[in-house]
């Protein structure tokens, strides 16, 4: 998907959650590097005061909880680029609390944007890309999508879902040509602790203070002192769609590839351990 297209432009991403953090600086190294950008957000206006005017960019009004919203975004891309060779599946928020302080209602409001608004708009691409015989859907993840943490339970498992989607994507896709990469930054100069991105379980329970409790209590003095370059990042999304054969995986940040060095480490330790029993668990030869 090197080549310029007919229509002038690299490429045609489609970037959801794109008006402010992650997303919009993608859309930013996007367009930068000659693509075409529908960035999608619930504020279009806010898209355009912060991405501006560009022929390259399409600003859409998008809830990615509604689907009808999702379908219509998709054909305004379409209508005006003609095409959708990239999707970035980025708006989320988390939610910071032990697994029994986190409540129904916050709960499956995240779980409607991270997974079920994940859903939505790559339902809604997916048919663009299938008759294109290309494409590549990037669904963003985290270093909690790979290894779960206390304090950050409900969350980790929307992206464990974004994680276990993604790769069943990956064997569906490839055969039609499209590729899937699941993203998993870790801790990133971000917005992503502030209250517009990270909702806080309200009922406090004291039997959790030295797990979660002590969690709230780092996030506080980590916001906005995270190791990660975010703009950096960006740049590495760019070299991701650019790769002739990207990979399912693609982790983001020292932190990251230590959590996973270490959870491998864990299960390969935990399995030898109690690999007599789990494989007792056979009919017998």
């Amino acid at each position: 998907m090197s080549d310029i297209q007919s229509n002038g432009f690299k490429r045609v991403w489609f970037i959801t959650g794109a008006s402010r953090g992650l997303g919009a600086l993608i859309a930013q190294a996007a367009l930068a590097d000659g693509n075409a950008v529908v960035a999608a957000g619930r504020n279009a206006d806010a898209i355009r005061e912060r991405l501006g005017d560009s022929p390259a960019l399409l600003p859409v009004a998008l809830d990615v909880t509604n689907e009808s919203q999702a379908k219509a975004a998709v054909q305004a891309a379409v209508d005006k680029f003609g095409r959708i060779d990239v999707l970035i599946n980025n708006a989320g928020f988390g939610l910071l609390g032990a697994v029994e302080e986190s409540t129904d209602a916050d709960v499956r409001r995240m779980y409607d944007t991270n997974v079920f608004g994940l859903l939505n708009i790559t339902r809604a691409v997916l048919p663009v890309m299938r008759a294109q015989r290309a494409g590549h859907v990037v669904n963003m993840s985290s270093v909690g999508g790979y290894r779960s943490a206390a304090g950050f339970g409900a969350y980790c498992s929307t992206k464990f879902a974004v994680e276990g989607l993604t790769e069943a994507l990956h064997a569906e896709l490839k055969p039609l040509g499209i590729h899937a990469t699941v993203v998993e930054p870790g801790y990133f100069r971000t917005d992503f602790l502030d209250a517009s991105s990270l909702a806080i379980a309200k009922d406090i329970i004291a039997d959790y203070d030295d797990t979660s409790g002590n969690v709230r209590r780092r996030a506080v003095d980590m916001n906005h002192n995270q190791p990660g370059d975010p703009e950096k990042l960006a740049s590495a999304m760019v070299q991701l769609i650019d790769a002739p054969t990207p990979p399912l995986r693609l982790p983001l940040g020292s932190d990251t590839l230590k959590a996973i060095a270490e959870k491998n480490a864990f299960v390969t330790q935990e399995t030898q351990t109690w690999q007599t029993l789990s494989a007792s668990t056979d009919f017998a030869a």
